[in-house]
């Protein structure tokens, strides 16, 4: 069985309450049931972890290279500049997809630009909650 981490980078664990408008209503814990069962649909093992924390995520991302066979990365604002991150993941060599639950095309200009998307695998934006488990049905064909 695929094993797969499913990381929820800064302000993810405030969706529902934070810009509703944007994010949508449905909180994270929700999100995190819908990511689980679709999983376990996908015959994957799947893992979640959320941090606000840039060194955690990295910590997070070097461990899971003997670990995880793959890697969804929901990085947040880091997408746009955390080389950090970045590097990261081109040093852990196993299948990472970028996702936003938002289309970051149709935001600020500032978050046009992801320094992550050339280390990624491919990357799956604005579908909401959907993005998750769009990436894990790539995850289980890779």
């Amino acid at each position: 069985m695929k094993k797969v981490l499913v990381i929820h980078g800064p302000n993810l664990n405030m969706v529902g309450i934070r810009e509703p408008g944007i994010y949508g209503n449905i909180g994270i814990d929700a999100i995190n049931e819908k990511i689980m069962s679709h999983a376990h649909e996908l015959e994957l093992e799947c893992t979640i972890f959320q941090s606000n924390f840039e060194g955690a995520i990295i910590d997070k991302l070097q461990q899971s290279r003997t670990e995880f066979d793959g890697v969804v990365l929901n990085a947040g604002a880091y997408t746009h500049y955390s080389i950090a991150i970045r590097d990261a993941i081109a040093a852990i060599d196993i299948p990472v997809i970028e996702v936003h639950l938002s289309n970051v095309h149709k935001r600020e200009e500032f978050r046009h630009t992801s320094v992550i998307a050339p280390v990624c695998v491919g990357g799956i934006y604005g579908f909401g909650k959907n993005s998750y488990l769009l990436a894990l049905n790539a995850l289980s064909t890779l």
